[in-house]
């Protein structure tokens, strides 16, 4: 016969079963021959398929339940849902710019300050975030929009993008006070991507004036060629470091369009992951590792955010609350900074993202 699953007050009330067949242990009274009616006790819940404990276990794994017999409550660790909520403005409306940092430590340089048809009026000016406002940092050497950037505040790498003169392979590095000019990039491109740190960034991607899948590696001294990226795309995002990139997102002649299309990269080439964004988008902003990232903004425009666990992305009931393209993005996948961008004119908004987090929940008990 098939199985049987007991629960409180459940009513058997037809049939034949041999009482031996059923786990845990079933008062005799409640056992017939013709029907089991009328069970009250379940001892079986604490041993056989929940465990008992007397308090809450201190590491519990996402999906674990178990039964608190002191509280006597019946427990799981589940995800709480991210949120969106508002920071500081920017002092300078902005897109297409260096965005890098933390939460609470982010850097934005360069950029796009005001629309201008084919001869945008560029910026070198920088700002730096403290988790509540912007403040103005060294600018870099020469006004730059399209420009890339990784690292930290106070260690950052900066390059290519678009200048008043021309497509740009310049390179900088900033101490947290003064931008220095460092080697130039083996091939000037914008609107592409990064990952890594200033003694260890990956710059991916891009415009060239076509569209490229170019990958280039940064030792602190000198950039190095790797291999390209399988799909080539301009206005991409990515997350992670130089040995465990993502990228992720973008558009170009290749796509058609836009994209969801995921890749990793290990150091020497990108694979295809399993996982695309599900709503497939360029100009979006991404923070995080390979293995947990956050992407959000993009095209249309858009506030939508979505979570990346290695292996898949979970689209969040959460949106930003300006939908934007553009952005610039910091952090981690728990806790990552969007600013600025592109709503339809330029923007000052910044938002500050705290990721789905585990929380026990009571499940069963008052």
């Amino acid at each position: 016969m098939g199985s049987i699953k007991r629960k409180f007050g459940n009513n058997i009330t037809s049939g034949k079963f041999d009482a031996t067949d059923l786990t845990g242990t079933i008062p005799a009274s409640n056992v017939a021959n013709a029907s089991l009616t009328s069970v009250t006790a379940l001892p079986g819940i604490s041993g056989d398929f929940i465990q008992t404990v007397a308090s809450d276990p201190p590491a519990p794994s996402f999906g674990d339940i178990w039964y608190n017999s002191t509280e006597q409550k019946v427990k799981l660790l589940g995800l709480t849902v991210g949120s969106w909520a508002t920071g500081g403005n920017l002092a300078t409306a902005n897109q297409e710019f260096v965005a890098l940092g933390t939460q609470t430590a982010a850097l934005q340089a360069g950029g796009e300050i005001v629309p201008g048809g084919n001869n945008p009026p560029y910026t070198s000016a920088t700002e730096e975030y403290n988790g509540t406002s912007w403040t103005g940092g060294g600018s870099i050497p020469t006004p730059t929009g399209g420009i890339g950037g990784c690292g930290i505040q106070t260690a950052a790498l900066a390059g290519g993008g678009e200048t008043p003169g021309g497509i740009s392979a310049t390179s900088f590095e900033y101490d947290g006070s003064t931008w220095s000019p460092s080697n130039p990039l083996n091939t000037g491109r914008f609107k592409f991507a990064t990952a890594g740190t200033q003694t260890a960034g990956l710059f991916f991607g891009g415009n060239t004036t076509v569209v490229t899948g170019v990958t280039e590696e940064y030792n602190g001294t000198s950039w190095t060629n790797s291999n390209n990226l399988i799909l080539a795309r301009v206005f991409l995002a990515g997350a992670g470091i130089q040995t465990a990139a993502l990228a992720f997102g973008g558009g170009g002649p290749a796509v058609p369009g836009n994209t969801g299309a995921t890749e990793g990269y290990d150091g020497t080439s990108w694979t295809t992951l399993a996982g695309s964004l599900n709503t497939a988008r360029s100009g979006l902003a991404g923070a995080g590792t390979q293995t947990a990232a956050v992407a959000f903004g993009g095209s249309g425009p858009t506030g939508a955010t979505e979570e990346y666990n290695g292996v898949s992305w979970t689209s969040s009931p959460a949106s930003m609350s300006t939908a934007r393209s553009g952005l610039g993005g910091a952090g981690t996948q728990a806790s990552a900074l969007a600013f600025g961008g592109n709503t339809g004119t330029r923007s000052t908004a910044t938002e500050e993202w705290t990721g789905a987090a585990p929380v026990v929940r009571t499940i069963q008990g008052s």
